[in-house]
């Protein structure tokens, strides 16, 4: 064979040689762009089903709570107020606060008996208004759960037995354990004559729930800085670093004479 001839030979498996290189190259190409397209394809459905997972968790509740249920003797503006003690009273205490709320459980435990010793007596009435800046600042529905099963309370003329039992057994604040209905119903086993047929419905199927929405907006219209927030006549006590359980009930007394 002539020189020439093993030279073209050479030449024409070289160039075979390159043209399947080649051919590789174009089928990995080809494969990494159905693998990306597969991949685009599941990343697509994947994100299609996210968004249908998010508009399913919108609660239609944030656009309309349900309808507004005024708990029985509830007062006030828009009837947001429950009223602990004698119309009678010279003396209001109006209270805005969260079962939730640890501040409002600290106030509970240094004021409650002064102010029970107060309303019973007929000298001060006690304006409670129910606010959910927990459920809000920490995640959650224990502030509204509670709320609303304290307003059925109200329905049972047991609201501030009840009220006084949900403080002392008040979870951590992190513990959202009164966004369980069973759990509010336990707690009013310790209220005489309150665990009924009536109050369990009205618990488990959130009867105020729109009430006690309505109440927590009117709190941040209200202006308030946070709960609890305690008004006696225009000025919030609780906000007076002077203020004792002692010197509150001179106050009702000076304003009782």
């Amino acid at each position: 064979m002539s020189e020439k001839n093993r030279e073209g030979k050479r030449t024409a498996r070289e160039r075979l040689a390159v043209e399947r290189e080649k051919q590789k190259g174009a089928e990995k190409r080809r494969r990494v762009l159905v693998v990306a397209a597969a991949v685009v394809g599941v990343l697509g459905v994947a994100a299609a089903i996210g968004v249908v997972a998010a508009e399913a968790g919108k609660d239609d509740g944030d656009e309309a709570s349900g309808p507004v249920v005024v708990p029985s003797g509830a007062q006030g503006k828009d009837s947001l107020a429950i009223p602990v003690g004698k119309e009678s009273a010279k003396s209001t205490l109006t209270v805005w606060e969260d079962f939730r709320c640890p501040a409002c459980n600290s106030f509970e435990q240094a004021y409650r008996s002064v102010i029970h010793e107060l309303t019973d007596a007929g000298q001060l009435k006690v304006d409670y208004h129910l606010a959910t800046i927990i459920d809000g600042n920490m995640g959650g529905t224990g502030s509204r759960t509670a709320a609303n099963a304290a307003a059925c309370a109200q329905d049972a003329g047991k609201f501030p037995a009840y009220h006084d039992v949900l403080y002392d057994n008040q979870p951590r604040e992190t513990d959202d354990a009164f966004a369980k209905t069973d759990k509010l119903i336990e707690l009013a086993g310790k209220v005489d004559g309150l665990d009924t047929p009536a109050f369990r419905t009205c618990v488990t199927d959130g009867t105020h729930n729109g009430w006690v929405d309505k109440s927590a907006a009117a709190f941040r219209d209200g202006g308030f800085t946070g709960t609890p927030t305690v008004l006696f006549g225009d000025k919030n006590i609780y906000a007076d670093q002077s203020m004792t359980p002692a010197k509150l009930k001179q106050m009702v007394q000076d304003e009782n004479k």
